[in-house]
């Protein structure tokens, strides 16, 4: 257990993602901005490595292709180049197969469908480039206009790893959760509550859920409760989705890889969630709206703020900011008002991500578990006594 120091807290939520860890130096430095062409190739190549080894061998496969057209100038780099200024990582490819995923669900590329497992398609490599290349070919404005959008991948199966956190946290107050997400997306995780969540033998949360994480904890922590209990729950984003609507779930199914079925079932689990448990998440900067929602803690509830894969889209001066309203007011807290702050993050090797918690008061920090990118084998590291407030 480590104190949270204001410098200590900042190194634990690292300002670019490292999720893609030794794959990089496989592929060289990134080209410099002055080189957008090469760099953009580069940034597809990464993706692809990536999705490749997060079970997605359909979107390793393509973005593979995409990368090799892009720095040959083809269709790619035609409906990618008015967006390779934006400095958003391998967000750019996501982006990318999230702009393509949604015309084939909107049936508006039917040979690529044929190859989409997400609507029916085979999941085959053989021609899949060829079909992707003329979606592109046939429609790059369009398929531009949708890369402009913002990447939705707030996955649902980082709930379980993130119900570690709330359940350290409520064992060691004794208190309901205030939940406060930030960079929520369409708040699926906000109703984590409702998720049938564990694994090892050992499971909490609703039993007849739509969302079934059962199998997620590979070794599960010590004594969970049965069930978490929420006082009140509550997000934001740049971009909010509202889940309800038919657009909302259009963006969240899109922002899906095509190839990864248990995904698409775990989101539609949560979509059916979303229609009966409301969560608010407003449109707001995260650092200008955590300092207003920690401007008071109430007593008698533990508030939490969290949230999962949003440090490696922050700038340096957003991400500070917000780390130094979550320490000021963690400096206010008492036991009767408690502040957590639970992240789950990428750490230093491909497709492993950590989930650490930091209490008040005290302010002390530890790292409870380790998991895949969605969520999935997390490992719990945490001592067996757990965190508790100073």
């Amino acid at each position: 257990m480590a104190d949270a120091s204001s410098a200590g807290m900042r190194d634990s939520m690292p300002s670019t993602s490292t999720a893609a860890g030794e794959a990089l130096d496989q592929l060289g430095p990134e080209p410099p901005a002055s080189r957008p062409r090469d760099r953009t190739a580069w940034q597809l190549r990464v993706a692809a490595r990536a999705c490749r080894t997060m079970g997605s061998p359909l979107y390793g496969h393509l973005l593979d292709h995409a990368a090799d057209d892009c720095a040959a100038a083809g269709p790619t780099w035609r409906v990618l180049a008015g967006h390779a200024a934006d400095g958003r990582g391998d967000a750019l490819a996501l982006r990318l197969m999230a702009a393509v995923h949604r015309l084939v669900l909107e049936r508006r590329a039917p040979r690529l469908a044929t190859f989409y497992p997400s609507v029916g398609g085979t999941g085959a490599l053989d021609g899949a480039w060829a079909a992707f290349r003329a979606a592109l070919v046939t429609d790059p404005s369009g398929v531009s206009e949708l890369v402009a959008r913002p990447c939705q991948t707030n996955e649902v199966g980082r709930a379980a790893a993130l119900a570690i956190g709330f359940a350290e946290v409520a064992k060691a107050t004794g208190l309901p959760l205030r939940l406060l997400e930030v960079g929520a997306s369409a708040g699926l995780n906000l109703r984590c509550d409702h998720y049938r969540i564990g694994g090892g033998g050992v499971a909490m949360g609703d039993e007849d859920s739509p969302v079934d994480l059962s199998s997620h904890w590979r070794t599960p922590p010590p004594a969970p409760p049965a069930r978490l209990d929420v006082a009140d729950r509550r997000g934001c984003d740049l971009h909010p989705v509202d889940p309800t609507t038919n657009e909302g779930r259009l963006i969240l199914t899109a922002s899906v890889w095509a190839d990864q079925a248990a995904r698409h079932a775990r989101l539609r689990g949560a979509l059916e969630v979303a229609r009966r448990v409301p969560a608010v998440v407003d449109r707001a900067s995260l650092d200008a709206w955590v300092g207003a929602q920690l401007r008071e803690l109430p007593a008698g509830v533990a508030t939490v703020v969290y949230h999962s894969v949003v440090a490696e889209y922050l700038d340096g001066r957003t991400r500070d900011r917000f780390v130094e309203a979550v320490t000021a007011a963690g400096e206010r807290a008492d036991r009767s008002r408690p502040l957590a702050w639970v992240r789950l993050e990428p750490i230093s090797q491909l497709r492993q991500h950590g989930v650490a918690l930091t209490l008040w008061p005290g302010g002390d920090t530890a790292t409870l578990a380790r998991c895949g990118a969605h969520g999935d084998d997390t490992v719990w590291q945490g001592d067996d006594n757990g965190p508790r407030p100073g």
